[in-house]
């Protein structure tokens, strides 16, 4: 199917901040990156969701630097403001609910994960899905109302399996529908195809699953 992309800029506490917007003409999904930011990678990433059926929009989480070596991404995670990422993320989420109607998908990526699990705690009324890349948070768990989807790594040094556990058997102990895949043999960012840790057959595997998930669930 055919979809319309464009940049776009949110105003969030009297600054300008750049997304990306992939208008399927569908559901709405908020798309949050990475530490790396908003890499060609995620945009992407964000036609690939779109052209399934769905209006996709990515907020730009380090306004507009990209980081390329994990050293890189550590310098920028050091210095961003966390009240400015949060506030971002709220006013993208409010923004792509102005253009769709029902309730919206979450995607996050490692980092982004974090933060669709503080949406999906903090409006549970307004998401329906949520889909986690390697990545977790602590959040109040009992607060989810979504369907979870949970993609991670047998063994990963940058998301410790003990806290993925804990976070999944807090969804049971709260009756929260979370379904958790992990992929022998691969390495955080496995589905990022710049990344020298991507897993082709993981990642074709790990879409094939978002996608029916997302479609049965928005």
């Amino acid at each position: 199917m055919s979809i319309q992309t464009s940049e776009i800029q949110l105003n969030v506490n009297d600054k300008k901040i750049n997304a990306y917007l992939a208008d399927g003409q569908g559901p709405g999904i908020l798309l949050l990156h990475a530490w790396w930011g908003l890499k060609p990678f995620f945009k992407q990433t964000c036609d690939r969701i779109a052209a399934q059926g769905f209006t996709v929009l990515a907020p730009d989480l380090r306004d507009g630097q990209i980081a390329t070596t994990i050293d890189e991404a550590k310098a920028l995670m050091e210095k961003s403001d966390g009240d400015l990422v949060g506030a971002t993320v709220f006013t993208a989420k409010d923004y792509l609910q102005t253009l769709t109607k029902g309730k919206l998908g979450l995607i996050g990526f490692s980092m982004g994960a974090a933060w669709a699990l503080i949406v999906a705690s903090a409006v549970p009324d307004q998401v329906g899905a949520l889909v986690m890349f390697y990545g977790n948070e602590g959040v109040d768990y009992g607060k989810i109302t979504a369907k979870v989807l949970g993609h991670y790594c047998v063994e990963d040094e940058w998301e410790p399996t003990e806290f993925v556990d804990n976070t999944f058997a807090e969804f049971a102990k709260a009756g929260v529908d979370a379904t958790r895949h992990t992929y022998p043999g691969t390495a955080h960012w496995f589905v990022e195809e710049d990344r020298p840790e991507y897993d082709s057959a993981a990642a074709q595997l790990a879409w094939s699953r978002t996608f029916e998930f997302l479609k049965a669930n928005l």
